[in-house]
């Protein structure tokens, strides 16, 4: 029998995180796929967020086995979103979900327009087909972009010493604001 919806793990985080923290808004699961993951709306269901979820398990053995970066990464996770998927977006928002697993479980959500997204990322690795991405989070709070860095440049990620505006989106770690303006 096959379900009538599913929720993976991330929407469930996505879901939880809002309905927890934004108590005048309603979260909708669409009933078919149409690239959109949740749906939210304000309390009298006149205004719309849609959000596209995206899920990663902590690819933590990309930094546990050296110390330095163990210390300063709280978590990592890998994704491979296509140009196309990002330019054909009718989502207004993705969300990357980074569910930590190392020494604590923590929940960090990087929240990004699908525009400004694939802008950041065609800044970083040209313009490709298929984008291979690593968001690393701080345990300063700070987020960033590593794939393709060289091991001096994860080091000064985790001591909080890198500098490098394109690959900096910690300006979309745990921002709500979109969400934050429905639950007037």
């Amino acid at each position: 029998m096959k379900p009538l919806f599913t929720l993976h793990a991330g929407e469930f985080l996505v879901d939880t995180e809002i309905e927890t923290n934004f108590r005048r808004v309603n979260v909708w699961i669409p009933a078919k796929d149409t690239g959109i993951d949740l749906l939210v709306t304000n309390k009298n269901n006149t205004e719309t967020v849609s959000l596209q979820v995206k899920f990663s398990r902590d690819y933590n053995d990309a930094y546990v086995r050296n110390v330095a970066l163990r210390d300063g990464v709280r978590v990592g996770g890998w994704w491979t979103p296509t140009q196309k998927q990002i330019e054909n977006s009718r989502a207004d928002y993705w969300v990357f979900v980074l569910y930590g697993l190392t020494n604590q479980r923590t929940k960090d959500f990087i929240i990004v327009k699908p525009s400004d997204l694939l802008k950041r990322l065609r800044a970083i690795h040209g313009s490709r087909q298929k984008f291979h991405s690593y968001f690393w989070v701080t345990e300063e709070g700070r987020c960033w972009e590593t794939r393709g860095l060289r091991n001096e440049h994860k080091l000064a990620v985790a001591r909080n010493e890198y500098q490098n505006d394109d690959r900096d989106f910690t300006r979309y770690l745990n921002d709500w604001t979109p969400i934050a303006a429905l639950n007037d």
